[in-house]
């Protein structure tokens, strides 16, 4: 018996409880998809980091029956979870898991740009979607739409509320200061450097904080020229803590940077990797990092 003929059994079992599980309400996704959602939903799977942190911070953990592999560390997600690949999930486990909702974000689409949730959806089993957002008002969106999904507004209002009260107070502070700092975020290093431009919402962190990004005028995600950097010249380097080794010592040392002056003065620093890399509530450790980084004088006694 080859695995697609498995799978058509399983589906063929299991297709007329999925959909007699419950009535039906048609609502519209973040990313503007018209979905059928059963009332019930109280077994989750969720495909991305930071959909998992969303629901975990709004106390729906307990629901989750599957995470992605990246989520399985995250803390809160239950060290027997089930886990599931983020870009080719196995289509037969995750049916045979029954699950009432399966919440994808954008960026689990195959490089072909293939949605790996086809067949979930084919056999009844409602699929939303959230974007990566851009914007950290996009974050508070994302936040109050999971909130709405499973009837827990008031938790998502109040965790909108905490996030935007750090955001706010940092924000306080960084429209006071008069003399910008430039930054230059680097989110790999060479020799597949990339960094951040516009329509981001880590620019817009850098902006909060009251500073600006060197390449706030690029694309969303990029590679830039090692010359563009020295020429740019940013008097703060903030870096993505993904890298093996001293990643300090390796900018530190790279040819032409020793003219930079953030490298001059030492003012070199990584961020958290998954406080800003995710859309999630926890952008505010990260915003709160890079705002003691960049202006250690100015957030001194911020909390």
């Amino acid at each position: 018996m080859n695995k697609t003929f498995a799978i058509c059994i399983v589906i063929t079992l299991l297709l007329s409880a999925c959909t007699q599980k419950s009535e039906t309400v048609t609502i519209t996704d973040r990313a503007g998809n018209t979905i059928a959602l059963r009332n019930e939903r109280n077994r989750i799977i969720s495909t991305a980091p930071s959909n998992t942190e969303i629901l975990l911070g709004l106390g729906l953990g307990d629901r989750l029956v599957a995470v992605d592999t990246i989520s399985g560390d995250i803390p809160g997600v239950s060290a027997d979870i089930t886990l599931i690949d983020f870009s080719y999930p196995d289509g037969e486990l995750i049916v045979a898991l029954d699950p009432d909702l399966i919440i994808a974000a954008g960026h689990n689409q195959t490089v072909s740009g293939e949605d790996p949730f086809a067949l979930m959806k084919e056999v009844g089993i409602p699929v939303v979607y959230l974007p990566i957002s851009k914007t950290i008002d996009g974050i508070y969106a994302d936040i109050r739409f999971i909130g709405g999904l499973f009837g827990v507004e008031d938790s998502a209002e109040a965790l909108v509320r905490e996030m935007k009260e750090t955001v706010d107070g940092i924000a306080a502070i960084g429209a006071s200061i008069t003399t910008k700092r430039s930054v230059y975020f680097e989110m790999a290093w060479p020799p597949y450097m990339v960094s951040i431009g516009r329509d981001n919402y880590i620019t817009e962190m850098v902006n909060t904080i009251g500073a600006y990004n060197i390449f706030a005028e690029e694309m969303d995600w990029f590679t830039p020229g090692v010359e563009a950097i020295i020429d740019r010249n940013p008097d703060v380097i903030l870096i993505m803590g993904i890298f093996d080794g001293d990643i300090i010592a390796e900018i530190r040392n790279r040819p032409g940077f020793e003219h930079i002056t953030a490298v001059k003065n030492g003012d070199l620093y990584t961020i958290d990797v998954d406080s800003v890399s995710r859309p999630s509530p926890h952008i505010v450790l990260a915003l709160e990092q890079m705002a003691r980084a960049v202006y250690p004088e100015a957030y001194e006694n911020y909390r």
